[in-house]
């Protein structure tokens, strides 16, 4: 039987600390699906597809690792691929009350996916996708924190949208 693992989240934009997640979640996994959710009620950088882009091109070494979109629940999305585990990264105790009542709720609607923890090493414990928007926006260096072509998007994403710090994103 295929194990199959889910990674949901919005990746706007992918870090380091999410591709740590992703390797090591593949390493455990069969299959790895990693599902951008389309979150019309959340403002975003980066439209859904051009997430899923980057993701693609980040874990094309990994070959048991497919990157794909998704709208509504995640425990849908997770039986859809059969998935066994919902993987969930966590970066310090901070994270920990949000993600265990989101995990309660997951358990509640589907008790047969499990909610797996993984905390990301620790040279990302302070990165966060909003942290690499905010440092992007104000003309600061972020290529040790994203892949290489998440940097050069991000570089031309605030050069297009005026000058540095004044970006509402």
């Amino acid at each position: 039987m295929l194990r199959v693992a889910v990674y949901p989240g919005s990746f706007d934009p992918l870090t380091f600390g999410h591709l740590d997640i992703i390797t090591r979640s593949a390493g455990l996994f069969d299959q790895l699906v990693v599902g951008v959710l389309e979150n019309s009620g959340k403002k975003v950088l980066f439209p859904c597809e051009e997430r899923v882009e980057m993701l693609q091109e980040a874990t094309a070494h990994l070959p048991n690792v497919v990157c794909e979109s998704f709208k509504g629940l995640t425990v849908d999305f997770a039986r859809k691929h059969k998935a066994v585990a919902v993987v969930r990264g966590l970066r310090a105790v901070s994270d920990f009350e949000f993600e265990f009542k989101l995990a309660a709720a997951n358990r509640h609607l589907a008790p047969e996916i499990e909610t797996i923890f993984m905390m990301t090493s620790h040279e990302y414990s302070f990165l966060s996708s909003s942290i690499v928007k905010e440092v992007a926006d104000l003309g600061g260096p972020v290529r040790g924190w994203v892949p290489i072509g998440v940097a050069r998007r991000l570089e031309e994403r605030f050069r297009r949208s005026g000058e540095a710090g004044n970006n509402d994103e």
